[in-house]
């Protein structure tokens, strides 16, 4: 804001549009909205930001005029010697195969708070840029649920491409861990394993090395780096930083790890407490734990199970009890396609509406949907059962 003063009369600049003092619309609502708007955008985007982490780990389109976008997948070809004299028209096994896998968008996604203008005068603290930022918290977290869900599914399935005397690779799963027992899925060296098991089958399966990533629970990851003196993790000079940061396991055979609350774990969000056995971890509940990691996710198939109804999804992410053995990922940003219509973006009432409720409500909002796309690129880590019993494969 420029201050402009001269014997005659004083103007405001707001974003370069001048106001004279004396003018009725020195201060309009229009200009404070204006900039209301622009702060809770930067506070929404900044919340959303921190918070997603499967955003660009996968493959990602804008979806412009339409409901679904059309992603081609193609598979491998080979190579022949040529015949003197005979014409190149293309291999003669009619290679590469070609299949379309087709993305729809979900329905629209929005997180809202009703700001009361008297509470906002009374409080002592910035409330609209914390609801906003808490708004892009739970879009964030939708977000990455549906993505991560996503990638799980392909791991279990075939490869899209159907061509006959073709046969082109499917998903992974590895077990950690040689017991059936939930609790292996925190030994830090069964992880270890299962991560240079996870690399070796993506290289087999002619996956690329760049953009792979691997997604453990908070818990998994810190058994990780507390193991950083005995799994060669992590370089011993560095070994105290890195316990003290929490950040210290990078890579494992060149797979990038994150940690995040969002993934599928034993039927839930990231964690699971207490249980013995095939699904359990016998990790104790530290109490007061809350119940966001057992939400309903607004999936179709979870709304029609009984849980509670929520925004309805076109594409299906599964209910809650298909992973009840899943306990970690591990991909290449070629499992899963995602197609985004809309946002994030925020929208704020304003005029006669914030007059006659005397307040606002703050709307964020995003339309996407994510589906498997490549099954080879996509690894699931489970724990309490042999890969491929019928069990884990059914979705």
């Amino acid at each position: 804001m420029a201050h402009q003063n001269n014997a005659n009369n004083t103007s405001l600049t707001w974003g370069g549009v001048a106001a004279n003092k004396g003018t009725p619309d020195s201060t309009t609502t229009a200009h404070r909205r204006a900039l209301y708007l622009k702060l809770f955008s930067g506070e929404l985007f900044k919340g959303f930001q921190r918070n997603t982490i499967a955003r660009d780990l996968i493959t990602k389109r804008t979806l412009t005029n339409g409901r679904s976008l059309q992603f081609i997948f193609t598979g491998r070809t080979n190579s022949e010697f040529h015949v003197p004299g005979q014409n190149i028209l293309g291999n003669t096994d009619g290679a590469p195969p070609v299949a379309e896998v087709t993305i729809e968008c979900d329905d629209l996604l929005i997180s809202s708070a009703f700001v009361y203008e008297l509470d906002e005068t009374l409080a002592h603290y910035d409330l609209r840029g914390e609801i906003s930022r808490k708004i892009g918290y739970a879009l964030a977290e939708n977000y990455d649920r549906r993505i991560f869900r996503a990638v799980t599914k392909a791991a279990r399935q075939a490869s899209p491409i159907q061509k006959t005397n073709f046969l082109e690779p499917g998903g992974t799963q590895i077990r950690v861990g040689t017991n059936n027992a939930g609790t292996d899925a925190y030994v830090a060296a069964s992880l270890v394993n299962a991560f240079y098991d996870a690399a070796a089958a993506l290289d087999e399966k002619g996956v690329s090395t760049e953009g792979r990533v691997g997604v453990l629970n908070p818990r998994q990851y810190y058994e990780l780096i507390q193991a950083v003196g005995t799994n060669g993790l992590v370089n011993r000079d560095v070994q105290g930083d890195a316990l003290q940061s929490g950040n210290g396991v990078i890579e494992i055979a060149g797979i990038k790890i994150y940690k995040s609350m969002n993934i599928p774990f034993f039927g839930k969000f990231g964690t699971k407490y207490g249980g013995s056995g095939a699904t359990g971890t016998g990790v104790t509940d530290p109490g007061n734990s809350g119940s966001f990691v057992s939400e309903d996710m607004g999936n179709q198939a979870e709304s029609a199970s009984g849980a509670p109804d929520g925004q309805r999804t076109v594409n299906d992410y599964g209910e809650g009890n298909k992973f009840d053995n899943s306990c970690g990922l591990i991909f290449q940003k070629e499992a899963v396609g995602c197609v985004e219509a809309i946002g994030p973006q925020v929208q704020v009432t304003s005029g006669d509406v914030s007059v006659i409720y005397q307040g606002d409500v703050i709307l964020g909002r995003l339309a996407m949907g994510a589906a498997p796309l490549n099954p080879a690129a996509a690894v699931e880590l489970i724990a309490g059962i042999a890969p491929n019993t019928g069990v884990a494969q059914a979705f």
